[in-house]
């Protein structure tokens, strides 16, 4: 069971706060997979739109931003079981986000998983 200490948990945060913080300026001491999901960014952000066409990438809260990124990074170049992923990210969204956060992260990413499911049972 995941912990507050769980040292997977705590790289998020980091992560998390890194890209939050690149979000209003450059950082200069960025993590590594800080730095490999911001090249990734604009991908990330078409399916963030695709699956929530109301809220554009530069219209969504900083944070809630910052972890959707995370989490479809995570889905798409991390061997993490998907519902592991979305948890994760909904449990980050109550811990930074803001009240409406975590219904919102929940809904992008469950949208992103059904379609990937989708697409790959249709190859």
């Amino acid at each position: 069971m995941k912990t507050a200490k769980d040292p997977r948990h705590i790289k998020r945060i980091k992560v998390i706060k890194a890209l939050f913080a690149e979000s209003f300026a450059p950082q200069e001491k960025l993590p590594e997979l800080a730095q490999k999901i911001i090249k990734q960014s604009k991908k990330i952000d078409k399916k963030i739109e695709e699956a929530a066409p109301m809220w554009p990438a530069d219209k969504l809260n900083k944070i809630d931003l910052a972890i959707l990124r995370l989490a479809i990074y995570e889905l798409e170049n991390i061997k993490v079981p998907p519902k592991v992923v979305i948890d994760e990210a909904v449990e980050l969204a109550k811990e930074f986000g803001s009240e409406n956060s975590p219904s919102f992260v929940n809904g992008v990413l469950g949208t992103i998983y059904k379609e990937e499911k989708k697409e790959k049972e249709d190859d």
